[in-house]
């Protein structure tokens, strides 16, 4: 009995010591993670104003968001009454041994955090990178998001993708477009290229500036290859590349130039 009576003094003693600590560490934790996702939230709203890129917003704020945890938690802590020196230590080790054990992701949240301040491409963007090519769908920390022209997803890790080669198609205003149209030997290259001119000057989404270029380029096997270049906005590059093949084929067809396919001469040598 004597001891319960201990033990029941000694439970009434630890509340009435850190029951207002408790309650105050409870208060500020809740107020804290209200003020931090206001804090985050005007962060976010200021960068949007300053036009930052979408991506780098994202993880700024996210990273912000974590550091005002942590911060607020180990306050909360020492508030409660424990050692926050032995808290930090504790998550220093976690740390540590997290960082040795997830070596590989590191060095792709290194490469998220260049391709997010370096910028060579943004959400948006088509891009060919480690063998694939797409359309940045979103930059994460880890990885890169891709979506190909038939709607696949392509995840790319960031920390190969930093490092290596990436091609970007859309970062420039505008784009050039390479034809290669075959005439036969027997025709006249002269009309062929005032033909090739004539649907060039007919269509506005062609720039004048840089000049299209139209010029012999190639004397083929089967085919004397005109050699064409012009010069369009980087969102109609392909609407124009469809539409010249079919009607230069309609013009020269019009006009009586051919388009040679690859031929052999075949000699019999009949031997008695």
């Amino acid at each position: 009995m004597q001891n319960f009576e201990h033990y029941l003094d000694l439970a009434v003693e630890y509340i009435a010591t850190y029951s207002p600590k408790l309650l105050l560490a409870i208060l500020v934790l809740i107020f804290g993670l209200i003020g931090i996702s206001w804090i985050v939230k005007v962060i976010k709203k200021t960068m949007e104003k300053k036009g930052i890129d979408l991506s780098l917003r994202n993880f700024l704020s996210s990273l912000i968001n974590i550091v005002l945890k942590i911060l607020l938690l180990i306050s909360v802590v020492s508030m409660v009454g424990i050692e926050t020196t032995s808290f930090i230590a504790v998550i220093g080790a976690a740390g540590l041994a997290i960082g040795l054990a997830l070596q590989g992701s590191l060095s792709n949240f290194a490469g998220g955090m260049l391709i997010l301040f370096l910028k060579p491409f943004r959400v948006g963007d088509y891009i060919e990178a480690q063998g694939h090519g797409g359309t940045v769908h979103e930059v994460q920390i880890i990885h890169t998001i891709l979506k190909t022209p038939d709607n696949k997803t392509i995840i790319l890790p960031n920390g190969p993708l930093a490092n290596n080669d990436i091609v970007n198609y859309t970062q420039e205003a505008t784009r050039r477009i390479d034809f290669t149209f075959g005439i036969g030997y027997s025709d006249d290259i002269k009309k062929a290229k005032e033909i090739i001119n004539s649907v060039i000057l007919n269509d506005e989404r062609i720039l004048k500036e840089p000049a299209p270029l139209v010029a012999v380029g190639e004397l083929a096997d089967s085919s004397v290859n005109i050699s064409t270049r012009v010069w369009c906005l980087k969102e109609e590059y392909w609407n124009i590349h469809w539409d010249m093949f079919e009607k230069i084929k309609n013009e020269f067809d019009a006009n009586g130039i051919s388009i040679p396919f690859p031929q052999r001469d075949m000699h019999v040598i009949n031997e008695k």
